[in-house]
């Protein structure tokens, strides 16, 4: 299972922002390109996500799900890698003094996750947790993501 947290300088009401503005999943999540709502309900319980991923010259079409959405507190996800395989990810918004803690908790759901799933793979994760976490911080201290 790989946790990671980071402080971002702005209030909660503006991590809200960014997560639930699907069009800035691309500017956030590492390796994501060109992400928009599925169904124009996003971030709503059962709403869905598209994006295309690239690593390197590989690229493939990604849904992640939205499976919890309690503002302003937290937000869980089920990123679908294929028809078999997905992983959960949550993530929480915690009030601190004037900024906002944010952890996010990421572990393989179904599929070959399961099988392959040890600690060199939660090191990969936690080195793509603190730079998902890092652009989280800029798109919202910088204000050029989300509604603002």
């Amino acid at each position: 299972m790989a946790v990671q947290h980071r402080l971002v300088h702005a209030p909660p009401e503006r991590v809200w922002e960014v997560l639930e503005d699907a069009d800035c999943y691309a500017q956030w999540v590492v390796g994501t390109h060109r992400s928009r709502a599925a169904d124009g309900r996003w971030p709503q319980q059962g709403s869905a996500l598209r994006y295309q991923v690239k690593a390197g010259p590989l690229s493939f079409e990604g849904e992640t799900v939205v499976r919890v959405h309690e503002p302003p507190d937290r937000l869980e996800l089920e990123a679908m890698a294929g028809d078999h395989a997905s992983a959960r990810i949550a993530i929480e918004v915690r009030p601190w003094g004037a900024d906002t803690l944010v952890v996010v908790d990421e572990h393989p759901l179904r599929g070959r996750g399961w099988n392959v799933h040890h600690a060199a793979v939660d090191a990969v994760a936690q080195w793509r947790h603190r730079a998902m976490l890092a652009r989280l911080a800029r798109a919202c201290e910088d204000g050029h993501c989300g509604r603002s």
